[in-house]
């Protein structure tokens, strides 16, 4: 009878842990599914996001007018709260100015994952489309980028030149880390130094799959990649992200 009972439950114990083996796997199955969403309005605060400013050298540095913070957005856009505000004067016939953010295992991202990233991007302008301007457009020929990289973004010194540490691409040429979502134009024919700003929206999917780090860790980027050797300013309103992952 004892030898009965101890095959019996030994017989229990062995299912019991193949089931909840079983139910382990389809746990991960399920969270390895599931896409991380960050929606952020900027009203709320800066909510992680960061400043940064690349393509320029040391020399120029001093006129560049280089500037970025939450500020009440501008009373002509009917919109209440703040904007993540970022500006910059475009003297080096190149100017990056961006925005970035880390994501980590807290937000549900998964270790050495690979994701597809699709954003809902807005964002107030006051560059008019087709206007002529020095070495470009003020709102055709400063592109509007967003992307993702594994590594956390850093601007760095070399060859004489400030360069972000991710593949950006070049102007209105995409990169690995960050592709052309559209232009900053927003419909206006008013070119005037002093016009009014408007209020744009970007839907854009990365085209590039992205892989978290080995410590689920994944850094967005949103910023402007500008051809127009003159002042460009914007109002970041909001940024929503969604990652899925590519399995």
């Amino acid at each position: 009878m004892r030898v009965f009972l101890t095959v019996f439950l030994l017989i229990i114990s062995t299912v019991s842990s193949g089931l909840e083996a079983q139910s382990r796997r389809r746990a991960v199955a399920r969270k390895s599914t599931s896409a991380v969403v960050v929606s952020d309005d900027f009203r709320n605060g800066a909510l992680g996001w960061t400043a940064a400013f690349a393509d320029y050298s040391p020399v120029s540095a001093p006129v560049m007018e280089l500037d970025s913070g939450m500020r009440p957005l501008p009373p002509e856009l009917g919109v209440a709260g703040t904007g993540f505000w970022i500006t910059g004067h475009n003297r080096s016939d190149d100017l990056f100015m961006f925005l970035s953010k880390k994501l980590t295992a807290a937000d549900g991202i998964l270790p050495n994952q690979r994701y597809r990233v699709r954003f809902n991007i807005t964002a107030a302008s006051s560059a008019g489309s087709g206007c002529v301007g020095i070495g470009g457009s003020p709102g055709d020929s400063v592109y509007l980028k967003a992307g993702a990289t594994p590594t956390a973004p850093r601007v760095e010194l070399s060859s004489d030149l400030y360069q972000v540490n991710f593949d950006k691409g070049q102007q209105s040429q995409s990169g690995a880390a960050a592709s052309v979502a559209g232009t900053i134009g927003n419909g206006s024919s008013n070119c005037s130094e002093t016009a009014p700003f408007r209020t744009l929206g970007w839907q854009h999917t990365h085209p590039e799959v992205v892989t978290s780090n080995e410590f689920g860790e994944l850094w967005l980027v949103v910023g402007t990649d500008s051809a127009f050797e003159g002042k460009t300013t914007l109002y970041y309103q909001s940024i929503e992200a969604t990652l899925t992952p590519a399995n």
